[in-house]
């Protein structure tokens, strides 16, 4: 897929580049930058590095990969944090931006970044990851590769509870483990609980007559968003041979999309998607999930897709329980509900 996380050792991804979070003297430091001049081999790395001299925050330098399994290392400057006010979002921004530019150049098909100034530079791990996240969907928009953000600890990224409390509480409440008799409640879960419990117990107080009642208010955006028209007996029963391919490509003409608008945002690569075109290609359950939210499909016609595929959303599938929430909240970014179920330990989306 074009874009991915994954927990790993960099040094030992088999892209053409990985990316190395260096500072501005590109001289052997811990952590990351560390492992990879041992990985690399210290002399050869060390003798590269004093040669280009310098590099300043935000821009990246390139040299050989020598001992590891990349061709390239790309050695990014991110900045130190200083509490965000400092242009910090905007310098690794560039990092990203520089990097990607340097694997361009050297026409590398395929990249591994860490999560650049989130270790000893003290960025937030979140607010790194959004900045990340950012520069490679803009990224990818625009220009076709394959983007690895590699962690080596879970914890760099895991931050489910803060941000995924109420997806949190949604898998405790729909998710049938199916081995499992009794499941703890979640303290999203315990906190949402008590305050219905609360509500409960409020007095109940009498409407007020129908001349004093207010206006009803306008619904709420979601809400006023023009329904879909209902499909009648004769059309789906007209469609019951309809292939995946079939109904997939009546789909994107339906809502006016191009091929590159629905791949991009499914997360899959061209190559994949030419084939999704021929009858005989099956997709696998990740594909055509990806391709549901691509197309912003609601939950009954998801099932509809992915009936022609031979699969199904089940409660008893914690990856599928959380897809059913973001589809039921109207959420279709492909790269947020990656970041949900990369978080929940669950298969990413796309090829």
């Amino acid at each position: 897929m074009p874009f991915s996380i994954v927990q790993n050792d960099i040094t030992k991804m088999t892209t053409d580049a990985i990316v190395n979070a260096a500072n501005s003297s590109l001289a052997p430091g811990g952590g990351v930058c560390g492992a990879i001049f041992a990985a690399a081999g210290y002399q050869q790395m060390d003798r590269a590095c004093r040669a280009i001299g310098h590099c300043e925050v935000g821009q990246a330098a390139v040299t050989p990969g020598f001992a590891l399994p990349a061709k390239y290392v790309i050695h990014a400057v991110g900045p130190v944090w200083r509490g965000g006010e400092q242009g910090e979002p905007a310098l690794l921004r560039s990092c990203y931006r520089s990097a990607l530019a340097l694997a361009k150049e050297k026409r590398c098909r395929s990249i591994a970044f860490p999560l650049i100034s989130s270790g000893i530079y003290g960025y937030p791990k979140g607010e790194a990851l959004a900045v990340a996240v950012e520069a490679i969907r803009s990224y990818l928009e625009r220009e076709e590769m394959e983007i690895v953000l590699v962690v080596f600890d879970k914890a760099a990224v895991d931050i489910g509870q803060e941000r995924f409390a109420r997806l949190t509480a949604y898998i405790d409440d729909h998710y049938v483990e199916t081995h499992a008799l009794h499941r703890q409640p979640t303290e999203a879960s315990f906190i949402r609980r008590q305050e219905e419990e609360q509500a409960d117990k409020a007095p109940f107080l009498p409407p007020p007559p129908m001349s004093a009642q207010m206006p009803m208010a306008a619904p709420a955006a979601a809400d006023s968003a023009p329904k879909r028209k209902r499909r009648t007996l004769a059309e789906l029963l007209d469609r019951l041979d309809e292939s995946f391919s079939r109904m997939l490509l009546r789909l994107i003409d339906q809502r006016g999309l191009t091929d590159t608008a629905v791949y991009k945002r499914a997360n899959i690569d061209r190559k994949l998607f030419s084939k999704l075109r021929q009858d005989s290609y099956h997709p696998s359950k990740a594909t055509a999930i990806a391709l549901a939210i691509a197309l912003e499909l609601n939950l009954g016609e998801t099932k509809d897709l992915l009936g022609r595929a031979g699969y199904a959303l089940s409660p008893s599938n914690k990856s599928d329980v959380i897809v059913m929430y973001f589809i039921e909240n109207g959420s279709y970014d492909i790269y947020e509900i990656n970041e949900a179920l990369f978080a929940f330990d669950q298969r990413l989306l796309g090829a």
